[in-house]
């Protein structure tokens, strides 16, 4: 079960705490473990009962701490442990990582209330902040860590899905059945990537752009009323930059067909949008018009 810290945050995390501090002490974070010898800073700390004071509490004053209890008995526990571990050295000092042997810290997992293992604790400004129990996937974790740093203001980098980069290697080879195959897989398990179905539009747009005449741009400019030239131009212009053009050209046609026609240009458009993406402002320009045509 994963806790939020907008509802399910247990009654003795409540109350507010003023996170505007933790950006600044990050960025210090970060440039100290970016001198660090070899480029790595302290990375995880070992707590204990007689520590917690110094290595958890007084460090959450400044910066964001996470705390991951675990112990041998629960191998659970040490998978999440691990993973945090790997995931702290991604965000490269941008939060603080400390490991606690529950059966060595009892008195810290009896105040914190802990009533299962895997149990992950985030602390800002001395207070707990936000709580995880039981089992937890790397996925989870990472979707966890994003809202706690993302809420505290925290500038983590995001590494690469090795399976989207795996993809998209495929993709940039030309193997586009196999890069078509890897995205699919990959929106399955994670229904709302939309890198994943980016990645799925970008392919079919390569395996189309692979089969039409070099001249597409003007075969299409000289009947612009044929529709099978019209959407060939539109993934060569897309290809090449010209991305504006692509949009304005099939919304011409769709202001000019109907029924089943009009349905395929428009199909083809919004696929050419998810190829794109959402936050691109040409997509953004081009959806309004598209509207103004069809409403």
């Amino acid at each position: 079960m994963i806790t939020t810290m907008s509802d399910q945050v247990p009654s003795r995390f409540s109350g507010g705490v003023d996170l505007s501090t933790l950006a600044a002490a990050a960025q210090a974070q970060q440039a100290s473990a970016q001198a660090a010898p070899g480029g790595a800073g302290v990375l995880a700390i070992d707590v204990t009962d007689a520590t917690v004071q110094t290595e958890v509490l007084e460090r959450s004053l400044d910066a964001l701490v996470v705390v991951a209890f675990w112990a041998d008995q629960v191998p659970e526990s040490l998978q999440v442990r691990d993973v945090l571990g790997r995931l702290a050295g991604e965000a490269g000092g941008a939060w603080v990582y400390a490991r606690a042997d529950v059966l060595e810290n009892q008195q810290l997992a009896a105040a914190l209330q802990l009533q299962a293992l895997p149990a992950v604790v985030a602390l800002a400004q001395g207070r707990p902040l936000d709580l995880l129990q039981g089992p937890q996937s790397e996925q989870a974790l990472r979707q966890w860590i994003g809202r706690i740093t993302q809420a505290a203001g925290l500038d983590v980098p995001q590494p690469a899905d090795p399976e989207l980069a795996n993809a998209e290697n495929l993709m940039v080879e030309g193997e586009l059945d196999a890069a078509e195959a890897a995205y699919d897989k990959y929106l399955k398990n994670h229904p709302a990537s939309g890198e994943a179905e980016a990645g799925i539009a970008q392919v079919r747009m390569l395996r189309r752009v692979g089969t039409v005449p070099d001249n597409a741009i003007e075969l299409a400019d000289a009947a612009p009323d044929d529709i099978d030239a019209a959407l060939a131009a539109a993934d060569v212009q897309l290809l090449s930059g010209q991305a504006e053009a692509a949009y304005d050209r099939l919304i011409k046609l769709v202001a000019k067909n109907f029924g089943e026609e009009r349905e395929r240009v428009r199909k083809r458009l919004v696929e050419l949008f998810t190829v794109a993406g959402a936050d691109d402002p040409a997509v953004g320009k081009a959806r309004r018009k598209l509207s103004a045509v069809l409403f």
